[in-house]
C-alpha cells in the first residue's frame, strides 16, 4: 500500500482504541504482532483498551460442550454484550480486531455496528476463506473453499483432521456470509502482503475495502556483522513449514553446511531422531525472541522452505532486520516478500534438489549474500521498521473515521 505524501502528514491528533483479539491455546505469531501493534500504538500516546479472550477458555471436549462451542464459534452473546458496553463507556474512535475465533466470534462486528464504531480487520490467517486457515490439504496447497463450496473442508476434514469441527467452522462461515457480516460489518480489511488481499478478493472480500500493511519488527535489533557461520530454520517443526523437506534436502548438501534448527511442534521428535548422527544439524528447540534475533545475527542465511502460502511470514521481517538473506519457497507471499538474486534466493516448493543446489551456492558465494544481505537491511527500514508501520496505520484508521476509501487498493490479479 502506497499513500501519497500528503496522506502521510498525519494529523497527530491522539486516539481511543479497542483492540479485540482471541489469543488460541498455543501462542503464535498472531499474538505477537497484536502485542507489538499494541505497544506502538501506546507509545505514540494514544489510549488503548484491549478486549481479548482465550480458546483456553475451552476446558472439555464433552457432547454437550461441543455443541455449545458450535453456537458460541457462530454468535457470542456474552461477548456481544460485554462488548455494546464496553462500546458505550469508553466511546473509542475505532475498534482493531486481530481474530474472532474461536471465542469471541463475530458477534462483536454486530455491536460496534450498532454503535456506530468503525471497524478495522487483520486478516493474519485464511480462516475467513477456510476452516483450516492455512488453505492447505495433505501437504499440498488447496484452494477449492476460495472458489467453490465449504463442503469440500467437511469431506476432507481440514480442521484438526475432523469432520464434525470443520463443519462447525464451516456453518459458522457460512451463516455470517448469508448474513454478509464480512461485507456489512467490517469498514477495513488489512492484509499483510497483496499475495494474502488478492486471495481474499478472490474469496469475495469486497476489493474495495482491502488494504495492504505490512507486519513489523519492534525493537529494531540492529543489522549483523560478519558473514555468518551457519544456515538457520525458525518455526514450527511442522508439516505445513515444510522442515521436513529442508532437512531432506540437507542429505543431498556435499559440502559440511552447518544447520541450526529453532523451534518445536510434531515433527521434532521424528526428525531429531533421523538426525542424531548427522553433526551438520542442530535442533535448538523453542528459544525467548530476544535469543532468536541473536542466532539470526549469527546466520549466513535463513531458510523458509513452507509448503503453505502465508499470508506473511515475520521470521523473513525479523531476517531483513538482521540484513540475512532468506532461502524460501517460490509460493505465495514468500515470493512476494523475497525478491530472487536481491534479498534471497527462491527455490521451486518441496523440491529437495533445487533447495540443496540453492544452499550450496549461497554457502559458497559470501560476497553476493553480503550484498543481499545488505539490501535486506534497506528492505526492512523502507518497509518493516516500526516507524514506517505507525504511519500506515494511523493512515488507516483516519480513512475509516473519516468515511474515506483506501488512496490505493491492491493490484488485483497482477
Amino acid at each position: 500500500m502506497i499513500f501519497p505524501k500528503r496522506a502521510l502528514q498525519l494529523i497527530r491528533t491522539l486516539m481511543k482504541i479497542i483492540v479485540v483479539h482471541n489469543s488460541y491455546q498455543q501462542r503464535g505469531g498472531e499474538d505477537a504482532v497484536f502485542e507489538q501493534e499494541v505497544e506502538l500504538l501506546r507509545r505514540h500516546g494514544h489510549q488503548v483498551i484491549i478486549y481479548q479472550r482465550t480458546n483456553s477458555e475451552i476446558d472439555d471436549s464433552s457432547g454437550f460442550r461441543r455443541l455449545s462451542l458450535a453456537k458460541k464459534a457462530i454468535w457470542a452473546n456474552d461477548t456481544r454484550d460485554e462488548m455494546a458496553r464496553l462500546l458505550c463507556r469508553e466511546k473509542p474512535a475505532v475498534v482493531h480486531v486481530h481474530n474472532t475465533f474461536l471465542t469471541v466470534s463475530p458477534s462483536v462486528y454486530s455491536a460496534c455496528r450498532d454503535a456506530g464504531v468503525p471497524v478495522v480487520q487483520t486478516l493474519h490467517n485464511y480462516r475467513l476463506l477456510c476452516p483450516e486457515a492455512n488453505l492447505l490439504r495433505e501437504g499440498k496447497t488447496c484452494d477449492q473453499c476460495v472458489t467453490g463450496s465449504l463442503l469440500h473442508s467437511i469431506i476432507h476434514g481440514c480442521y484438526k483432521d475432523s469432520r464434525p469441527s470443520t463443519a462447525v467452522v464451516a456453518l459458522m462461515l457460512q451463516v455470517h456470509r448469508v448474513r454478509k457480516t464480512w461485507d456489512r460489518m467490517v469498514d477495513r480489511y488489512i492484509a499483510p502482503t497483496e499475495f494474502a488481499a488478492r486471495k481474499f478478493v478472490e474469496g469475495g472480500l469486497p476489493v474495495e475495502k482491502l488494504v495492504v500493511k505490512p507486519n513489523f519488527v519492534d525493537p529494531d535489533p540492529g543489522v549483523r556483522e560478519g558473514s555468518g557461520e551457519y544456515a538457520l530454520y525458525i518455526g514450527r517443526l511442522s508439516s505445513e513449514k515444510g522442515v521436513d523437506t529442508l532437512l531432506r534436502s540437507w542429505k543431498q548438501v556435499k559440502a559440511r553446511i552447518p544447520l541450526r534448527v529453532i523451534g518445536d511442534g510434531p515433527l521434532r521428535e521424528k526428525l531429531s531422531f533421523e538426525f542424531q548422527c548427522d553433526a551438520r544439524v542442530t535442533f535448538s528447540g523453542l528459544l525467548r525472541l530476544t535469543e532468536v534475533l541473536n542466532a539470526l545475527k549469527r546466520a549466513r542465511f535463513l531458510v523458509v522452505p513452507s509448503r503453505c502460502y502465508e499470508t506473511f511470514a515475520m521470521v523473513i521481517a525479523e531476517a531483513y532486520a538482521c540484513g540475512v538473506p532468506v532461502i524460501a519457497s517460490a509460493l505465495g507471499a514468500m515470493q512476494e516478500l523475497v525478491v530472487h538474486g536481491r534479498t534471497g534466493l527462491l527455490f521451486r516448493p518441496d523440491d529437495v534438489e533445487h533447495l540443496a543446489e540453492l544452499v550450496e551456492w549461497a554457502w559458497s558465494h559470501a560476497a553476493d549474500l553480503q550484498r543481499m544481505g545488505d539490501k535486506c537491511r534497506t528492505e526492512f527500514e523502507s518497509k518493516y521498521s516500526a516507524e514506517r508501520n505507525y504511519q500506515l496505520l494511523m493512515a488507516i484508521y483516519q480513512q475509516v473515521t473519516s468515511g474515506q476509501m483506501p488512496v490505493r487498493l491492491p493490484t488485483i490479479g497482477s
